[in-house]
């Protein structure tokens, strides 16, 4: 876009990939955010190769060479993939009002800068909304002719959010027990209604069940630490909010992380992997109201979330 000015802090997540640290850095370069925030992990203990990498990414950072603030959170000790970049957030939150994040494998499409500025700006103080994704795994298919649209969804491979919706967020996630053992998921993803069964009425779950069921496995999984993840403990905080995400009509990220560095993306012909970017139109086409799109969730639940 010509004139824009990227006003809005970029927070940048990095640990031990110099090649897709280097190919990101140079998209940031180019978008010149007046402050960036770096969130770096240590070494790992049991892998020596991580102190030569590491600190080669780092050294990435200090080519910074336009007028920018920078912020580093640079731990020491190797926190993970989950709480790392859970830590990482609550102090980039503890320094700003509202940040662009992306981590060290999310290439983006230089036009996902101006438009989650623009979008950051237009529902900053919209409570149903709680982040803005890069993210666009519909393969093309789309309900309107409008830039965006809103999903239950969070798509964190390259988003941004405030404040205001990370005070939400809970790395243990406390209330999982209570959502659990009440089968709340149910209320979210199932239609709950009486039905008649040999003459009487009863209360009955129908259709979603299986989804309930999915994202329950995935939660519990991650309040009890067996997944190292940060993300599904921001899907859960948004969902007990009702929270709803714009995700854009076309891709603005591609993941080109996938392969034997990554953790959970070691699957190099992954569909999700290297997605091709498409740039976002000027001016931005808004949505003339907020309603979920239930069909896209529909497709992104049974492609993405099986």
């Amino acid at each position: 876009m010509s004139g824009f000015k990227l006003t809005t802090p970029v927070a940048f997540v990095i640990f031990n990939r110099p090649d897709t640290t280097e190919q990101v850095f140079a998209e940031i370069r180019k978008a010149r955010p007046s402050k960036l925030l770096v969130i770096a992990d240590g070494p790992r203990e049991n892998r020596p190769d991580d102190v030569e990498k590491c600190a080669a990414v780092r050294a990435i950072i200090e080519g910074v060479d336009w007028d920018c603030e920078v912020l580093k959170d640079y731990s020491n000790v190797n926190l993970g993939c989950g709480r790392r970049p859970a830590t990482g957030f609550d102090w980039v939150f503890s320094m700003v009002e509202e940040a662009i994040i992306l981590e060290d494998d999310c290439l983006p499409h230089p036009t996902f800068f101006p438009y989650c500025q623009e979008l950051l700006e237009k529902y900053r103080d919209d409570g149903r909304v709680m982040g803005i994704s890069g993210d666009n795994f519909q393969y093309g298919r789309r309900r309107t002719n409008d830039s965006y649209y809103f999903s239950r969804y969070t798509q964190t491979c390259g988003w941004a959010t405030w404040r205001r919706v990370w005070k939400y967020y809970d790395f243990d996630m406390k209330l999982w027990p209570a959502v659990r053992d009440g089968q709340w998921l149910f209320d979210i993803f199932a239609s709950i209604q009486t039905v008649t069964h040999n003459g009487q009425r009863q209360i009955g779950v129908i259709g979603g069940a299986y989804v309930a069921q999915y994202w329950q496995r995935m939660f519990e999984a991650a309040y009890t630490k067996k997944i190292d993840a940060w993300d599904f403990q921001f899907a859960f905080a948004s969902l007990l909010q009702s929270g709803l995400h714009i995700l854009p009509n076309v891709n603005l990220i591609s993941n080109i992380g996938y392969g034997p560095g990554g953790t959970h993306t070691k699957n190099a012909t992954s569909s999700l992997a290297n997605l091709p970017i498409t740039a976002m139109k000027f001016p931005i086409r808004h949505p003339a109201f907020i309603i979920r799109d239930g069909w896209a969730d529909a497709f992104l639940q049974a492609n993405n979330f099986v």
